[in-house]
């Protein structure tokens, strides 16, 4: 009986996620926002009510983020982006947001990316930091 293959490392499984997709680079965010693009963030509260957050993003908790964004589901957010509009994922520095991103993308948001080094990236190019969420949905 052989063994069964070894199993991917995480490295390898962050680099297949972003094959192929275009992160947003942070000084990209203004940018992104103003053509309309859903910027999430996934942090924990533990996290961002520390550091801060980024004006115009919603704090969306990763455990539902599927849930809230997918069109047909009950639970979806109201108005929630569609499966063609731009999403960018945001995390503390843009691991977890790649997972998340690439989980969205299976859900058909074929335009879900996220943010290259994510909130600290944002934080040391100094850009914008607000105290509170712009929006939260639970």
């Amino acid at each position: 009986m052989s063994a069964p293959p070894p199993s991917p490392r995480i490295d390898e499984i962050l680099a297949q996620a972003r094959d192929g997709v275009a992160q947003l680079e942070p000084a990209e965010v203004p940018a992104a926002l103003a053509r309309g693009a859903h910027l999430i963030d996934v942090r924990s509260a533990v996290t961002r009510d520390v550091e801060g957050h980024v004006p115009g993003a919603v704090v969306i908790e990763r455990l539902v983020l599927e849930w809230r964004l997918d069109p047909s589901a009950p639970w979806r957010m109201e108005d929630g982006p569609a499966l063609d509009d731009e999403v960018v994922v945001l995390c503390n520095e843009g691991y977890h947001s790649t997972l998340a991103a690439r989980d969205l993308r299976d859900l058909g948001f074929h335009r879900a990316t996220d943010l290259r080094g994510g909130f600290r990236a944002y934080h040391r190019l100094g850009l914008p930091v607000a105290g509170a969420p712009t929006r939260y949905v639970d």
